[in-house]
């Protein structure tokens, strides 16, 4: 299976930080967000991968490499203007094949293992939920017995995690678009299935989280004997 780490966005609520650094090479914890996503996609056996950039895209380029350091091979998507987080993937969809991929936004962080993902998935979609965090206490999508629907209470929140057929995508056009739309379109189709992930993630949207999530990192880090 291979993956992509989407990674064009502009971070405008990030600024200053990302008026000259790509959000994905901000370091939390001694290390660029980036780089959790790719160590922990090899860590799981998924090495092809595929990178989107727009906005100071070939920084991204330059730190990253063709991902031999990390064991990985990386290629990319490279688009003039960001095409949001829909067009973006369409986009890529010829270095990403014709089988169901994984796809994780690259300003995200969690401990979520990726061979916890099945191999398989029936339907168009498959989300990541997680507990609403207190910037977004209203969620996004329901769960219930493991098929995602746009509607109804206790919501979830989405992580950013999916795995995506590019049958997904057979109606779209070159552009700019959304993802969420089409998947409440394949909601209401019952086709998406998700699965309830309890363990640490934070989006790393404004610089206060990103700080509130590298002090934590560091402190959780093992001090180091002798």
């Amino acid at each position: 299976m291979k993956a992509m780490i989407l990674a064009a966005g502009r971070g405008e609520r990030m600024r200053p930080l990302t008026d000259h650094t790509p959000k994905p090479l901000l370091q939390v914890g001694g290390q660029r967000l980036i780089e959790y996503h790719i160590k922990n996609f090899v860590a799981a056996g998924i090495t092809e991968l595929v990178i989107n950039h727009a906005h100071l895209g070939d920084q991204i380029e330059a730190f990253v490499g063709d991902g031999s350091r990390y064991g990985a091979s990386i290629l990319y998507s490279v688009e003039a203007q960001a095409l949001e987080t829909g067009g973006g993937i369409f986009n890529a969809l010829p270095l990403l094949g014709g089988a169901p991929f994984v796809v994780v936004n690259g300003d995200v962080w969690s401990d979520y293992a990726f061979q916890s993902l099945p191999d398989s998935i029936a339907g168009l979609a498959h989300l990541v939920l997680v507990d609403n965090p207190e910037h977004h206490p209203q969620g996004d999508f329901c769960l219930r017995d493991n098929l995602v629907t746009a509607a109804g209470e206790s919501k979830l929140t989405f992580s950013g995690i999916s795995i995506l057929r590019p049958e997904l995508f057979i109606d779209c056009q070159a552009g700019a678009f959304p993802l969420a739309p089409m998947l409440r379109q394949a909601m209401q189709r019952g086709q998406v299935t998700g699965e309830h992930y309890t363990g640490a993630w934070c989006d790393v949207g404004t610089p206060e989280r990103l700080a509130e999530l590298d002090q934590k990192l560091r402190q959780s880090e093992p001090e180091q004997v002798g």
